[in-house]
């Protein structure tokens, strides 16, 4: 593990935290250094505050999945929707408003791990819901023939819509089936998802049912 923060008593808190799980955990204090670490440790899973010394997170998280996928976990003192947003658009996976629970933080380290492992079992079936095309063995999406890039949570998160076109999922199932953890503060990161997947794919693909979910529509 990574842990990315420039407030030394979070960084040391979490760093304990996870050792104690059993992970070995490197620390960094500022953007250039969470850049080098990442490219000489090789962690399993980055935990990265947006703001830091040198450049952001957001810098930083851009550089680390440009050079290898790596599942981050951002960690942000900031609640406005838009920069959740773009933490999700460069690439983060998750993401813990300060101040937040050890507990909740472990539980939500296991479940990114959790769901890399799941993604990491070869799946040769091809789903086409329409003009939608997903590859699960090479984890590629079409819409239209032309591929979209996502990030390794929105194709989990596309996919298990695709599983059912047409049939609304809660925001609460999708927590539970993609995130592999639920509680209702998180059904947020569900909706910054899917807006990001209709970013990418277009805004009609997914249907909102308000008070309920989300569903795949298919054309």
């Amino acid at each position: 593990m990574l842990v990315v923060d420039d407030e030394l008593t979070i960084a040391e808190s979490v760093a304990a935290r996870l050792r104690a799980e059993g992970f070995t955990v490197e620390l960094a204090h500022d953007g250039p250094a969470a850049v080098t670490a990442a490219s000489t440790f090789g962690p399993d899973l980055v935990v990265l505050d947006v703001m830091l010394p040198g450049f952001d997170g957001l810098e930083v998280c851009r550089r680390i999945q440009a050079e290898r996928s790596v599942p981050v976990l951002m960690l942000t003192a900031r609640t406005e929707e838009t920069d959740q947003l773009i933490g999700l658009g460069v690439g983060a996976d998750d993401y813990l408003t300060k101040p937040f629970s050890l507990r909740v933080l472990t539980a939500r380290v296991h479940a990114l791990l959790r769901r890399v492992e799941r993604a990491a079992t070869p799946n040769a079936a091809i789903t086409v819901v329409g003009d939608l095309r997903i590859d699960a063995d090479q984890r590629r999406v079409w819409r239209g023939g032309l591929e979209a890039q996502l990030t390794p949570l929105e194709f989990d998160l596309l996919t298990r819509l695709a599983q059912r076109p047409r049939a609304v999922l809660a925001r609460e199932r999708l927590l539970e089936e993609v995130w592999d953890w639920a509680d209702a503060a998180g059904t947020r990161a569900v909706d910054s998802h899917i807006k990001a997947l209709r970013r990418k794919l277009g805004a009609d693909l997914i249907r909102t049912v308000h008070g309920v979910g989300y569903a795949l529509e298919s054309r």
